[in-house]
């Protein structure tokens, strides 16, 4: 049930990124200006979520987190925080600092689910070290293409997203 809602945020978001996308090329002013007043809290519910799936996928299903999915929540789990204080205290000054984080975790992301779709190979896998699980194995697989590397990638992405649109929406003022 728990996967099944996690798959369902996931296509959401993804669908988000496409309308906010297409919205700030085309330059859609009110749906752009709407996302850029809730951006904070938008992107602290994402993050949120993330980390709560994330913290549900290894201690209640117990998969273990391989070392990859170990560098995704480093880059994640702080943005709880940083996100939450600054939606609290109504603070953008934290937007370039939430873009870079999630920027890096897009690219780990990213990579990990190239690893495990089996477009990207690597001589030296995760568990060649010893104490993780292989990085291309894949514990969930919903509608054909979300695994949790996918997850990860497309909150990243929605995150850095709803800063920019931050970013351009206040700028513009």
């Amino acid at each position: 049930m728990v996967n099944q809602i996690l798959l369902f945020f996931t296509v959401i978001g993804q669908i988000t990124l496409i309308i906010l996308l297409i919205s700030l090329l085309l330059k859609q002013k009110s749906i752009v200006n709407f996302f850029g007043k809730y951006a904070l809290f938008f992107a602290f519910v994402v993050v949120l979520i993330a980390t709560l799936g994330s913290l549900f996928y290894s201690e209640v299903a117990g998969y273990e987190p391989c070392k990859l999915c170990w560098f995704q929540r480093i880059l994640m789990y702080p943005q709880v925080i940083i996100l939450g204080m600054a939606f609290l205290k109504k603070d953008i000054g934290v937007v370039s600092y939430s873009i870079v984080l999630s920027a890096i975790g897009v690219v780990i992301a990213g990579y990990h689910y190239l690893l495990q779709i089996g477009v990207a190979s690597s001589s030296v896998g995760c568990s060649v070290v010893g104490y993780s699980i292989s990085c291309a194995q894949r514990f969930v697989m919903g509608f054909g293409y979300i695994t949790i590397p996918m997850m990860a990638f497309t909150a990243f992405l929605l995150i850095i997203v709803f800063m920019v649109t931050l970013k351009l929406t206040t700028y513009e003022k």
